[in-house]
């Protein structure tokens, strides 16, 4: 049955500066006919973006609200925004706006034609515009991106990437433990260990990056639980 509406979870930690802008622009982007319908996680903000988040959902008959009691970090807030999005496609979106969904209809495209069953973003293999930043965290990323390959023998070139995008049965065999970043590198073992291996495509978005003063969160730490993730996950699943 051709998919016919398209599901966007957005995990939310402390982001009141950007959501509002963010939710109008997923709004406002082009689903190539898809209906569409928006879950916002909001993980224990406690810098008032729970408060817009209610603001959003109570205006906007196509937006839905999960609040998280306390923080429990990204992966966790994905868990919850996965079991309750309810599309045939199911996006994820950062709540900030270091990824524009003016990108959609190219994320959306090989699977509405029928090529791929999961999409996943690059900054690496794009003609788009991308914010040049931190010159550790692309070696760091290049070298974790490495690690996960050997071990799931695909050729992804950014596995840290937010934009993933699955048809609904794949993602609906995927069971995520890892509440933090970690569940960057788990999601790709776990879609590369399914029999037979899902269709995955690679496709070039744009990346407007934030320094940690602008609000970026990740750290030295995610990396060295990525690498163990990976391992984890690869070997022991």
């Amino acid at each position: 049955m051709p998919a016919s509406k398209l599901s966007v979870t957005i995990p939310c930690f402390n982001e009141m500066k950007t959501l509002d802008r963010l939710v109008h622009s997923v709004l406002e982007a082009d689903t190539r006919g898809l209906a569409i319908d928006v879950v916002i996680v909001d993980d224990g903000s406690t810098d008032g973006s729970v408060e817009i988040a209610r603001g959003i959902a109570e205006r906007e008959d196509r937006v839905r609200l999960i609040e998280h009691a306390a923080n429990a970090g990204k992966g966790a807030a994905l868990k919850t925004g996965f079991a309750a999005a309810d599309g045939d496609i199911i996006i994820v979106q950062d709540a900030d706006l270091e990824y524009s969904p003016s990108d959609y209809p190219r994320l959306l495209k090989p699977i509405l034609e029928d090529d791929a069953d999961v999409v996943i973003g690059t900054r690496f293999r794009s003609g788009e515009a991308v914010r040049v930043l931190y010159y550790w965290h692309r070696v760091v990323n290049a070298a974790i991106t490495t690690f996960s390959n050997m071990f799931t023998n695909v050729n992804l070139t950014d596995i840290e990437c937010c934009y993933k995008v699955f048809r609904r049965e794949i993602l609906q065999q995927i069971d995520i433990k890892e509440k933090r970043f970690g569940v960057e590198p788990e999601i790709c073992a776990k879609i590369c260990r399914l029999k037979p291996l899902p269709r995955i495509y690679e496709v070039g978005v744009s990346y407007r990056g934030r320094t940690y003063s602008e609000g970026k969160k990740i750290g030295w730490t995610d990396g060295v639980r990525a690498i163990y993730c990976i391992v984890r996950y690869n070997l022991f699943p």
